[in-house]
């Protein structure tokens, strides 16, 4: 129990700190895995590449802040004996796992939407990792 309400903890403080990191490069849309994708076409489309290419990397900075998090859980479940792997703390993790994958995803999507426009307007793609 100890252990799911840290790792929930854990996910709040991360949501939270994704949620109030906003960029300060003029223009550059706010990182939320939320939005929908034509929402997020329909923004890229009238951002300069200055922008998308700064709203790309903010994406970039949320994904790569996620994957500790990622490890955290598959050392957790890894850690689990073969006995218990389906017991409720398996569960727990393995749900987690599956959220915060789902999360990853659905950032990754919008980041090569401002990726994808970047490349269109012959804008600078280095650093821009998938």
């Amino acid at each position: 129990m100890k252990t799911r309400n840290a790792v929930t903890l854990l996910l709040c403080a991360g949501l939270l700190a994704l949620v109030g990191c906003k960029s300060k490069s003029g223009g550059a849309a706010k990182v939320d895995e939320t939005r929908p994708i034509a929402e997020v076409k329909a923004e890229a489309e009238k951002m300069d590449a200055a922008q998308l290419r700064a709203t790309a990397l903010d994406y970039q900075k949320a994904i790569q802040a996620k994957e500790p998090e990622v490890q955290k859980l598959a050392d957790q479940i890894k850690a689990i004996p073969l006995t218990e792997l389906m017991g409720e703390k398996a569960t727990t993790l393995k749900a987690d796992m599956e959220k915060l994958s789902k999360s990853i995803a659905a950032l990754k999507e919008r980041m090569q939407v401002y990726v994808d426009q970047l490349k269109a307007r012959n804008g600078d793609l280095t650093g821009l990792d998938m």
